[in-house]
């Protein structure tokens, strides 16, 4: 039968055999393996870099959704080619969408345009 260890107020553990282990011990702590990113994965300049929840605005005609129209983003994905899906004020839903049809607008405007001043 297996027993929770217990553990001291110094923050040891101390397990059936009576051995007292610091934390780290038992954890067993490990370097974590590095990933080089993948070749592909090198955004576009000028991308949008939209987050979930942002205001958006279309700038031409989209499957029933006029220009214009606000919506919030509701989906955002993508390494090499970052798109957004957009629920729109209408009810449309829409993915697949980048700054070719779709604008920032209010706080998420200001956010973008103070983060290019920094580069």
């Amino acid at each position: 039968m297996y027993r929770w260890p217990s553990i001291s107020e110094r923050g040891q553990l101390r397990l059936d055999d009576g051995v007292a282990r610091s934390r780290l011990d038992r954890a067993e702590c490990r370097t974590m393996e590095y990933w080089k990113p993948h070749a592909l994965a090198t955004p576009h300049p000028d991308q949008l870099e939209l987050r979930m929840n942002d205001k958006v605005r279309t700038i031409v005609e989209i499957h029933g959704v006029p220009v214009g129209t606000e919506g919030k983003v509701i989906l955002a994905n993508g390494f090499n080619w970052q798109r957004y899906r957009v629920l729109f004020e209408n009810g449309a839903e829409i993915g697949d969408l980048d700054k070719r049809q779709i604008e920032p607008i209010g706080r998420t405007a200001k956010r973008l345009q103070k983060a290019a001043k920094k580069k």
